[in-house]
């Protein structure tokens, strides 16, 4: 009952206060325009972020009276912080359109609260053996601290990055993160973390609130805030168990391999990685004529598929899944790269 009570509340939160939200946005000006990766219709209101807010304080503070916190209170309590910091600097960027570096600072900031608060990868799942394995273990002191802090602050400023490259088609983002955090939040569930599996689901209902305006057409944008926190939620929600590393990676690996192509080609052809474009999958495939709720359900479904086959399938299985997929996506993106066929032209 408590977990229903948090994800409704969660849910009802953000569908009431998204369209206040969209009202405000609009009387500030911070709307997208058509043009560069973006070719939607019209004024889209961009502060979705400020209602996922509202929905997270919400949720949150349920939480925090329904569900014992003696365990994980430091570590949520890290993840509570770093979310209000990046979600305040995400509302810069939409105000102000800060240039790459200065969003690079609030994303490290983010993720340094996180390691400052133990919210770090410090061991994982060996998908061969099944076992976990300590960084501690393998490494001396004082080599351990520091391969477990570039480890998470990688992984949580790649994870904010990833979601935030994602935000490209209405209801792409929003709905592969609500998929992450429902399987992120059963997997917590079945691994008897009771507390921890309710902030995830504090997410999940958010982002269904949200999608109410942001499926396709969406009438709100999330906005860099918005992506900012999805990221950083997801990110960090999945360090408290190192099983759910894997979880995360299966679910969100189309957009994580799409990223690390989009990286390379950009350096490639001599330009920053974190100028965004039309090269991400997603926009290919929305140029080459599919509609845009077809991309998005196809997303959806690869998610859920992945997930479900990273709850329920052994470690080395999901090595190999891993694999064949990086490779089947490195296959379509290398494709879809191909300049236009002229054959059949005078």
């Amino acid at each position: 009952m408590r977990y229903l009570i948090v994800f409704l509340a969660s849910f009802l939160a953000v569908a009431l206060v998204t369209p206040q939200v969209r009202a405000l946005s609009f009387r500030l000006g911070m709307v997208a325009r058509p043009g560069g990766r973006r070719q939607h219709q019209g004024e889209i209101p961009k502060l979705g972020g400020l209602a996922l807010l509202v929905g997270l304080m919400v949720g949150t503070a349920l939480v925090y009276l329904l569900f014992p916190l003696a365990q994980d209170g430091q570590l949520l309590w890290g993840i509570v912080l770093g979310t209000a910091v990046i979600a305040l600097g995400g509302l810069l960027d939409d105000w102000f359109d800060l240039p790459p570096w200065s969003q690079f600072i609030i994303h490290a900031l983010a993720a340094v609260i996180a390691v400052y608060f133990e919210v770090f990868i410090e061991r994982f799942t060996s998908p061969f053996s099944g076992q976990v394995v300590s960084f501690r273990e393998l490494f001396a002191v004082p080599w351990a601290e520091m391969v477990i802090f570039l480890l998470t602050f990688f992984w949580i400023v790649g994870m904010i990055n990833t979601i935030n490259f994602l935000d490209g088609l209405d209801g792409l983002a929003s709905g592969v993160v609500a998929i992450t955090a429902v399987l992120i939040a059963w997997h917590s569930y079945n691994l008897g973390q009771y507390t921890v599996a309710a902030f995830p689901l504090v997410l999940s209902g958010v982002l269904m609130g949200f999608l109410l305006f942001n499926f396709a057409p969406a009438r709100i944008f999330l906005g860099s805030a918005g992506a900012y926190v999805l990221g950083y939620q997801i990110a960090t929600l999945a360090i408290i168990s190192p099983a759910k590393i894997a979880t995360a990676l299966l679910v969100l690996a189309v957009p994580i391999l799409d990223v690390a192509w989009q990286i390379v080609d950009r350096l490639r052809r001599g330009q920053s990685p974190f100028r965004g474009d039309r090269g991400h999958l997603h926009f290919r495939l929305s140029d080459r004529g599919l509609p845009t709720r077809w991309i998005v359900l196809g997303y959806y479904a690869v998610a859920l598929a992945f997930g479900l086959v990273a709850i329920f399938a052994s470690g080395l299985i999901k090595v190999v899944i891993l694999a064949v997929l990086a490779t089947a996506v490195f296959t379509l993106l290398f494709w879809l790269n191909r300049p236009p066929s002229n054959s059949g032209h005078s």
